[in-house]
């Protein structure tokens, strides 16, 4: 073994962690697990440390260096447990320098366990260069990272750092490597990548930059977008996306919460008719779009009311894939300091939401039966159609291969193809 890591969090953790195995090994690092964190919530904080420790105890031999956004967010964290041997910021661990420092310090008495600098000063976002991802059939090119918006509940910009875009040509390019290497789909990721081209010359938006994706690399046959903020959508990303077949009918929305007042303390910059609004006008534009959306369940003065509106959006905007997160206060954040509900009030209707999606999941499922899609073989085994669904394969099949496949039934969670 050479450097192997693990990853939690984010598809721009998943982009990060080929880097940092490169980086890593470059430097000379060897018997080394990386443990690359998320921050996101105390529960993914909690999962690194159980890993950690696990790690440890299994693999007594092997150096672990843990990095990451929790690594950068709350170093001590990590520094104070005697299974880890060093901690690495999120500014360093993509970098030469950031390794070969911690290469040079390693096992010496003197240096420190910790190298985590100032994210903030952090400026510009280079591309990474990434030829292959290992195990995974689609690729993940880094577009844009950090954010310049503070919501009440997030932590990540302090682990992230301002909002950075990649120059358009370098997105390109390393899309075109991609492919050129047997990648059929690329998805586009970062922070905030609806902010895409603010700090470029020209400021070009995300839009551009994805019909630019699809003109100079028409040998791409599928390309997807991660995670985005509604509000911030251009006009040229809704002509893409009512135009290009090849950009893909799914969209996964940072919308949050239902409630007016709940959103406004959350200092999201959209109101819940935005959000209604704009699924109703993407679904205009493209009408076979399917939609998922990160919600948060039981943020501080939530009431049942409140909550309500954020099952009732599911419905109302169309929402098919949810992501459910229970709140959970990150120390630092203006939330932290907001009346807080009870964990048992915050489990509850946390579990309904995800009922909720569980169902809106099933009835598109219910649709899907009888239509032919084209899949992105991921295993053997499982797919996945042009909307994200799951589906379970009748043959199994060379994973990283398009088939166009008949859905012949559904078991509440895949599709059965026929």
């Amino acid at each position: 073994m050479s450097v192997e890591v693990v990853t939690f969090g984010c598809r721009l953790n998943v982009a990060e962690s080929e880097v940092i195995r490169r980086e890593a090994e470059r430097a000379g690092f060897s018997e080394t697990v990386v443990v690359n964190t998320c921050a996101v919530t105390a529960e993914a904080v909690r999962q690194a440390r159980q890993t950690i420790r696990a790690l440890r105890r299994e693999r007594p031999q092997v150096k672990i260096v843990v990095t990451g956004c929790a690594a950068q967010t709350e170093p001590q964290t990590f520094v104070a447990m005697g299974e880890a041997d060093q901690v690495l910021g999120n500014g360093e661990k993509l970098s030469a320098a950031g390794w070969a420092q911690a290469r040079a310090g390693f096992g010496l008495d003197d240096a420190p366990k910790a190298i985590v600098n100032d994210i903030m000063a952090v400026k510009e976002t280079a591309a990474h260069l990434v030829d292959a991802f290992a195990g995974r059939t689609r690729a993940f090119v880094q577009v844009q990272n950090g954010c310049d918006h503070r919501c009440t509940f997030c932590i990540i910009p302090y682990g992230r750092g301002n909002s950075r875009s990649v120059a358009m040509g370098a997105v390109v390019e390393d899309v075109r490597r991609l492919v050129a290497n047997g990648y059929c789909e690329v998805v586009l990721t970062g922070v905030d990548i609806t902010s895409y081209g603010a700090d470029l010359p020209g400021a070009p938006r995300l839009g551009t930059l994805v019909k630019q994706i699809l003109k100079h690399v028409p040998e791409l046959k599928r390309l997807r977008l991660s995670s985005i903020d509604s509000v911030e959508a251009d006009r040229n990303l809704l002509d893409a996306l009512a135009h290009e077949a090849r950009l893909m009918p799914h969209l996964h929305l940072s919308l949050q919460a239902g409630d007016d007042l709940i959103l406004k303390r959350m200092k999201r910059r959209h109101l819940r008719g935005d959000a209604v609004a704009f699924c109703d006008q993407v679904r205009r534009l493209r009408p076979d779009i399917v939609f998922g959306a990160d919600l948060i369940a039981g943020f501080p003065t939530e009431t049942e009311a409140m909550f309500q509106r954020s099952l009732d959006l599911v419905e109302e905007c169309g929402l098919t894939h949810l992501h459910v997160f229970p709140f959970s206060a990150r120390p630092g954040t203006p939330a932290a300091r907001m009346p807080q509900l009870s964990r048992a009030i915050v489990k509850e209707r946390a579990k309904r939401l995800r009922e909720r999606g569980a169902t809106a999941m099933r009835t598109r499922l219910d649709v899907e039966v009888g239509t032919i899609r084209s899949v992105l073989t991921e295993s053997h085994e499982i797919a996945r159609t042009e909307h994200f669904l799951p589906v379970k394969l009748a043959t199994a099949s060379e994973p990283g291969r398009i088939l166009k496949l008949k859905m012949s039934a559904h078991d509440g969670r895949y599709l059965l193809a026929a």
